[in-house]
């Protein structure tokens, strides 16, 4: 059974739109899936599949500014003026109305990469209503964050806020393609080694990664990344919630597997509960690697299942 839902967003501008996928079984609990930066939901659809099969109702929307959300608003690759909890808080709409149409489930969330920034986002507020969280391809002290936040504070303090320079993606995103050893065609290698991967994120309509995103959004992403960074950040996620922390070692988001130990070591310092696992020679989309995508995702399925079962 499919829901598609509607709702609007935080930035009190657009209407998100959502997806409730529900298997044909008694449901063991729902998994909410956030994507990442410039894609959409519908690029998960292998894993909402293989969650499905393994008995959990999945939950996904497309973030405003990307996929059809954007499509339906007209507006792409910015995310309003609600500040940088905008993709978050519409998170946690889709939750409660997930929960008002399948109570009494367990919830999960699971995020991959920008989409686990606002999944570490939601803990810190709202993680006492989760039964556990995979995050996935996320970030320590995220690279060139800071100084990028202070030219893009710069424009916005000058006006340009709603305006969209290339180069301030760049100066922010564009260093990701230093280790890839192939001859560089879309820009986005560092997302994976296979040809095929990267075209099609490259050529998908319902990619905004290509659009640029306007200086006021960049800032946003900024600051998002500022809320959930150090102990102050693991000190506001319950204790109690399990976490399930995946990357590559060569994904250049998680600093090639140091960014991603720190982010377990804010939380294991802070004694919270957290299982670390680094998948070798895979870049950021470890869930779109043909030979791995399975082992992935039947990971993710031990983890909710230890929770519920």
């Amino acid at each position: 059974m499919l829901h598609e839902v509607s709702f609007k967003s935080y930035n009190k501008r657009d209407d998100v739109q959502g997806w409730i996928y529900v298997p044909a079984c008694e449901p063991l609990g729902i998994v909410q899936l956030i994507h990442g930066f410039g894609e959409h939901s519908r690029r998960y659809f292998h894993m909402i599949v293989a969650f499905m099969d393994a008995g959990y109702i999945v939950a996904a929307d497309d973030h405003v500014g990307h996929g059809k959300t954007a499509m339906v608003n007209d507006v792409w690759s910015d995310w309003g003026d609600q500040g940088p909890h905008t993709m978050m808080e519409d998170e946690y709409t889709l939750t409660k109305i997930v929960k008002e149409m399948y109570p009494n489930l367990p919830y999960f969330l699971y995020g991959h990469s920008m989409g686990s920034f606002i999944a570490r986002d939601y803990i810190a507020k709202y993680g006492d209503e989760l039964a556990g969280v995979t995050i996935c391809g996320t970030a320590g002290v995220f690279r060139g964050a800071a100084n990028s936040a202070e030219v893009l504070k710069k424009a916005i303090d000058e006006g340009k806020g709603e305006e969209r320079d290339p180069e301030m993606a760049a100066m922010m995103l564009g260093w990701m393609c230093e280790r890839c050893d192939e001859e560089i065609e879309f820009g986005n290698e560092w997302i994976c080694d296979e040809y095929e991967v990267q075209y099609d994120h490259a050529n998908d309509p319902f990619d905004a990664f290509t659009k640029p995103t306007t200086n006021r959004s960049l800032y946003d992403f900024t600051q998002m990344m500022e809320c959930i960074t150090g102990k102050e950040w693991a000190e506001k996620v319950p204790v109690d919630l399990p976490i399930y922390n995946i990357a590559g070692d060569c994904d250049p988001v998680g600093n090639y597997g140091e960014g991603v130990y720190q982010v377990s070591n804010w939380l294991l310092e802070t004694g919270h509960i957290v299982t670390t696992e680094l998948y070798s020679g895979y870049r950021h989309e470890i869930h779109n690697y043909d030979d791995i995508k399975d082992i992935v995702e039947e990971g993710i399925i031990e983890f909710m299942d230890y929770q519920v079962i």
